[in-house]
């Protein structure tokens, strides 16, 4: 089984995960990591941390000469601004004065809810690690994941389809077309929607404000039969959909058409199955997103993610001080205007490591061999039926 644990704070000295179950000689390239990482901080509308924090990932057990070992991976991220924060985000010391404490709670964030449910009374121990910035590692272990899925020839993509009220039309593209996406610095692969894009985040800017949007993330290659029915927490699309609401601020999931088949009737949503010798079964159309049945069926799985806007606004909405209980403006921590580009990197990362456990579980073995070996004795007894 295919499983990690992170720690970490966003201003804290570094963000660590502990990933095991990877199996052994799997060829790992630190360089496509690091690439990874890149992506992630890339895009329009980010904020002045991405000017500071160069992230590089480094890997201190579970791999020798380039290769896993079977035994458990350890990952860092430095933060380069604990430099600046190491007076007040001490482990062990006080900090040298309270000018860091927040007692402010932003609408929309864990803020309040965390304070209250753990006892605190500084929305710094809350805020600090439902921050954002552990998306991090989630790309890091998930560009692990990636390299395990190239083995098998899967690939994963994504695109961004709306910022705000600026959405691309389903009519203007195609899957091959979304290889291109990271020439946008919005990710969008329609230039005159990416300009449209880009205009909404600078008027949202200037207005003190932030915006939401939708992605989309794609993966190709995916064998049939990942995930169950046989049981709610092994359905394939559930597992996807619950690591994807994981992500932060993110607030909705659907696959293929999703919502919208429920504006037609089943004869237009349904897609119809055929066979050939040279292809076996397949089907002309992709409205379920690559899943029937909790069950990968062979097409590309396609998700998509609604991401509201930012919490944080530099035109502060009205809040309670939760030490005085006066009305008082939201807090401001050092934010972005528009992180929707990012978090389609970081939903990348998402659904390898979700289909990489399920490739684990489908073709599972110590060795990267083992699993090669089950793998093409499934794909025989598949093409023979």
């Amino acid at each position: 089984m295919l499983r990690y644990l992170s720690a970490g704070e966003s201003h804290g000295p570094c963000l660590t995960a502990i990933v095991e179950g990877m199996p052994s000689n799997v060829k790992i390239d630190i360089d496509y990591i690091n690439h990874q990482l890149k992506r992630r901080q890339g895009g329009y509308g980010r904020g002045g941390r991405m000017k500071i924090e160069r992230d590089k990932v480094k890997v201190l057990s579970g791999l020798r000469s380039g290769k896993t070992t079977g035994a458990p991976i350890t990952l860092v991220i430095e933060n380069k601004d604990w430099e600046n924060w190491a007076p007040y985000m001490d482990a062990v010391k006080r900090p040298v004065d309270d000018s860091k404490k927040v007692t402010a709670p932003r609408p929309g964030h864990a803020d309040l809810t965390g304070v209250l449910k753990y006892h605190l009374d500084d929305v710094r121990n809350v805020l600090e690690r439902s921050s954002a910035r552990e998306t991090a590692l989630r790309v890091a272990v998930g560009a692990l994941a990636r390299q395990l899925l190239t083995v098998f020839g899967i690939s994963i993509l994504s695109h961004v389809v709306s910022i705000g009220n600026v959405s691309l039309d389903d009519s203007q593209y195609t899957l091959e077309d979304v290889a291109r996406a990271d020439d946008s610095p919005v990710r969008c692969i329609c230039p005159d929607t990416e300009r449209k894009m880009m205009a909404a985040i600078d008027r949202a800017r200037q207005e003190g404000d932030s915006l939401g949007g939708c992605f989309e993330v794609i993966a190709k290659g995916v064998p049939i039969g990942l995930g169950s029915h046989v049981h709610w927490d092994r359905k394939l699309d559930a597992r996807i959909a619950a690591g994807l609401m994981s992500i932060q601020a993110i607030k909705g999931v659907e696959f293929g058409r999703g919502f919208e088949t429920t504006r037609h009737p089943g004869s237009k949503v349904h897609d119809e199955i055929y066979y050939s010798p040279d292809k076996g079964y397949y089907r002309s159309t992709n409205n379920a997103g690559g899943i029937e049945g909790g069950m990968s069926n062979g097409q590309p799985i396609i998700a998509r993610a609604a991401m509201k806007p930012i919490p944080t606004l530099y035109r502060p909405l009205n809040t309670v001080d939760i030490v005085t209980k006066q009305p008082t403006p939201a807090g401001i921590e050092r934010s972005d205007t528009c992180a929707v580009p990012a978090a389609s990197v970081v939903g990348e990362g998402v659904m390898a490591w979700i289909l990489a456990g399920e490739l684990c579980i489908k073709f599972g073995g110590d060795s990267l061999d083992e699993m090669l070996n089950n793998y093409n004795m499934y794909n025989k007894m598949i093409s023979s039926r």
